[in-house]
């Protein structure tokens, strides 16, 4: 097949499921929202939704609640359960609020463990943050991510000092750059010219990954939160993304690789604070390589989801799809759960295709 007839099959389709969970007005903790889940299979097979829940001033928590299914096997709403976790600690709070924010939830198979990364709204900004749990009920924080200085200090700055976001690890091992068996977290660090790293040239916020050994972590799992050799994965590159791009839903292994449904942004912000932003987030999708992430076979040149429907283009945010959960039920469909303009979350079936088209250079 030649390379520009390969480029113009789709080779990622998505089908909307619907609606599944929107906010409570009778329960305070979730009036301004909910929004961007986790995803996790159960020890008991369960499938269970860890969304971001919004109350009054954007105070933000983590629920849980058990998906429903109806006798085809198709996703249908939600059963409440509680909170998973709820800001309390002094990096989750800040004066007038605070908030644990925009989950992603990884089975991490080695560890037999779960591992939840998000993002901790506290006095210096969004810092990611983790917590474990064995029956994704119970949670224990394991703190701020420490973004250690490499030994060979190649961007010369401090990652601890950005604001960071959309954070989530692979639930396999990969290998460490060196070779040796490692853990990775894909994570979106926000930096300005006055503190972009040394020898980056993309300003807009990206896509880095981030390793810790295996070894250290099946010693100790708080090592899960000391990560080291931080390396750019991906920048924006086509127009629906010209904002911004950043992590989406728990990496995904298929037959082709790591499979990954980012987000991207597009449109304006402007200086003022006190306008309206005009911005579109809409879900792209990657591949990236089994053994060595970093390597990215695929990636899509346009949406694979945009903002379409009432409950997308019309919100607390409008216009914006937000995937953050995957859930892989066999056969090469995945369902993915996303935020629907900062108010609710929907679902949809991604197919996953044989084969992988020939990759194409970026249109931007």
């Amino acid at each position: 097949m030649s390379r520009s007839r390969a480029a113009a099959a789709p080779p990622f389709t998505m089908e909307r499921i619907g609606v599944l969970m929107s906010s409570d007005s009778t329960i305070a903790a979730e009036v301004e929202g909910v929004l961007n889940p986790g995803v996790a299979r159960g020890p008991d097979g369960e499938l269970y939704l860890f969304p971001r829940v919004v109350g009054k001033g954007n105070y933000s928590r983590i629920g849980v609640a058990r998906v429903r299914f109806d006798a085809s096997g198709e996703p249908t709403g939600v059963e409440r359960l509680g909170y998973a976790l709820e800001p309390s600690e002094p990096y989750e709070l800040r004066e007038g609020g605070g908030g644990c924010e925009d989950p992603r939830v990884t089975y991490i198979e080695p560890l037999r463990t779960y591992v939840m990364a998000y993002a901790a709204l506290g006095p210096t900004g969004p810092r990611i943050a983790l917590a474990v749990s064995e029956d994704v009920r119970s949670w224990r924080r394991l703190g701020l991510v420490d973004f250690q200085p490499d030994p060979d200090p190649v961007y010369g700055v401090e990652f601890d000092e950005y604001h960071n976001k959309d954070a989530a690890f692979f639930p396999q091992v990969v290998d460490h750059p060196d070779g040796s068996p490692a853990l990775a977290m894909i994570h979106r660090p926000a930096y300005t010219t006055q503190d972009i790293p040394h020898g980056v040239t993309e300003i807009r916020p990206s896509i880095w990954l981030s390793y810790c050994s295996l070894a250290d972590v099946e010693r100790d799992v708080s090592a899960l939160g000391q990560l080291r050799h931080h390396h750019p994965l991906m920048d924006p590159h086509e127009l629906w993304e010209e904002l911004r791009i950043g992590g989406g839903t728990q990496p995904v292994l298929t037959p082709q690789g790591w499979l990954l449904i980012y987000h991207g942004a597009a449109g304006t912000i402007p200086e003022d604070p006190k306008l309206p932003k005009r911005v579109v987030y809409s879900a792209g999708a990657a591949v990236l390589d089994r053994k060595d992430p970093l390597k990215v076979l695929y990636r899509s040149r346009s949406p694979v989801l945009a903002p379409q429907t009432r409950e997308e283009t019309e919100g607390v945010v409008p216009q914006v799809v937000f995937p953050t959960g995957a859930d892989d039920r066999g056969g090469g469909r995945i369902d993915v759960y996303y935020g629907m303009a900062d108010a609710f979350i929907g679902g949809a079936r991604l197919t996953v295709p044989d084969h992988l088209p020939y990759p194409e250079p970026p249109t931007a």
